[in-house]
């Protein structure tokens, strides 16, 4: 169906000559534009004798001058200059040429098919990333390829193969697997030819390489993933998630925060590692960036628009984010003989000074009544070292934070040989401590309280960290964490 557009054309220049103010003197001062006093001429019009005005289309005017040589140029005027948002398609513009110079990036021709899109189905484009002759777009439900400069030509078998094609972008081919990134594109990160990203619709994260979509959230990791990633955008608060390489470790970096609103809350946010080397998570860090990226084999992050280098060289700076000392924590579990009643004696590591034991806890038994009234009550019952002191101190001190001397003095007083040591104490090169269990009594026990040596059940969960007076942001090692116990009623 034909239509008829108005279409202007100009391929000239306005020339002034403006008298200076007050006298006759010509002021040839500057292109349309410019401001009078920054040495454009004036915009007022040209009614003193000897000013005047010309449309000229030779450069500076004058017979036989340098005329312009761009040829017309023309553009259109239209009646309704709607906006319109195609949220699942791509336009491309006009190229750089690098020979001649000429840059028309800023050139989008409505004569020419420029657009493709994508299924509308699968919701909008939020992240477009090019490698190679190969474009990946991530939708919010589907991750696809198009091809660059190339198209893809099927026969009547249904065999491919690609071939050169005057498309800027050819056939869009969806990977399998009903996978996007929702509305986090800031999750998308790339090493290589793997690219990470998240999907809180299907509570994964996932990696995209030669191989097609891995869900590595499912690597240990699989019901974490779902709890947390259940808590993005929860009662209308916006959450976000972040990601970004760490190429000094080589090391996919994801920083999921619940919302921007809870700041006090120390919990609101998690920053995790996964490492393609063991194909697993490797650890939670204490910082939390507004920014992930790498350059230059270094990991950078931005908080608060500061910029902050990661893996300083300087010393006693481990450990400390944004100008914060955090500790370093391992959860472990101690299950030799899981299916043996034991009674755990002895906590020993082998490693540096300066860690201390937060809690040793047992498993619990099933649920028992405590209480008939003014309800039924349910409880478990469960040996553990937690103090029961506010504020609570750790289970066992660190060699020096335990350390006292004769005088009963402790750290960091104690000055008066002979030491004695509440905590850990070092033994043929080992960190070595009994444990007194702080539980409640349990139901058919005779001694209970401090008298009550050991943790008692099939296996424990140890929580073991830095503390904070052993050489503050220095390095600390720890190789193995082990446990004298015996069995229990011979069984």
């Amino acid at each position: 169906m034909a239509a008829i557009v108005e279409v202007k054309y100009f391929n000239s220049f306005v020339l002034k000559k403006s008298i200076k103010p007050g006298g006759s003197e010509p002021m040839w001062d500057g292109s349309k534009g410019i401001p009078q006093v920054k040495g454009g001429y004036s915009r007022g019009a040209t009614t003193q004798p000897g000013q005047w005005a010309i449309e000229e289309s030779r450069i500076r005017g004058g017979y036989n001058n340098t005329t312009v040589d761009f040829g017309v140029k023309a553009y259109l005027v239209e009646d309704e200059p709607n906006a319109n948002f195609r949220i699942n398609s791509m336009i491309y513009s006009g190229i750089f040429n690098s020979r001649t110079g000429i840059n028309q990036t800023n050139v989008f021709s409505i004569a020419e098919d420029i657009t493709k899109s994508a299924d509308p189905a699968n919701g909008s484009i939020q992240k477009l990333y090019a490698e190679d002759t190969n474009l990946t777009i991530l939708q919010e439900l589907k991750c696809s390829r198009a091809l660059i400069d190339k198209d893809a030509i099927y026969s009547a078998e249904g065999g491919g193969s690609v071939t050169s094609s005057n498309l800027v972008i050819g056939v869009i081919q969806p990977y399998a697997g009903k996978f996007g990134i929702s509305k986090d594109p800031e999750s998308f990160a790339v090493y290589g030819y793997q690219k990470y990203f998240s999907d809180k619709n299907n509570n994964a994260i996932l990696r995209l390489s030669k191989d097609g979509i891995t869900e590595i959230s499912s690597y240990g990791m699989a019901d974490y993933w779902r709890d947390t990633l259940n808590k993005i955008d929860v009662l209308d608060t916006q959450g976000v998630i972040i990601g970004g390489y760490d190429i000094h470790n080589k090391q996919y970096v994801v920083n999921v925060q619940e919302n921007r609103i809870k700041p006090t809350n120390a919990n609101y946010f998690q920053t995790l590692t996964f490492d393609e080397k063991i194909n697993g998570w490797t650890s939670f860090f204490s910082y939390n960036p507004d920014q992930i990226f790498s350059l230059r084999n270094n990991l950078y992050t931005l908080k608060n628009g500061a910029l902050w280098k990661h893996y300083s060289p300087l010393a006693n700076t481990r450990n400390k984010f944004y100008g914060v000392d955090y500790p370093s924590s391992i959860s472990l579990v101690l299950n030799q003989e899981p299916e043996v009643s034991k009674t755990f004696k002895t906590i020993e590591y082998e490693g540096s000074n300066g860690w201390q034991v937060d809690f040793i806890n047992s498993d619990a038994t099933g649920e028992d009544v405590v209480s008939q009234t003014p309800q039924l009550t349910w409880d478990q019952s469960q040996d553990t070292t937690l103090p029961t002191t506010i504020p609570v101190t750790p289970s066992v001190y660190s060699f020096t934070q335990g350390r006292y001397d004769s005088l009963g003095n402790g750290y960091p007083n104690a000055q008066v040989p002979p030491f004695y040591y509440a905590g850990f104490n070092r033994k043929e090169n080992k960190y070595v401590s009994n444990l007194i269990n702080t539980s409640r009594a349990a139901q058919g026990e005779i001694i209970f309280g401090d008298e009550i040596s050991g943790i008692k059940g099939f296996f424990a969960t140890v929580k073991i960290s830095t503390d904070t007076v052993t050489n503050p942001g220095g390095f600390k090692s720890l190789f193995s964490i082990g446990s004298e116990y015996v069995m229990n009623n011979g069984y």
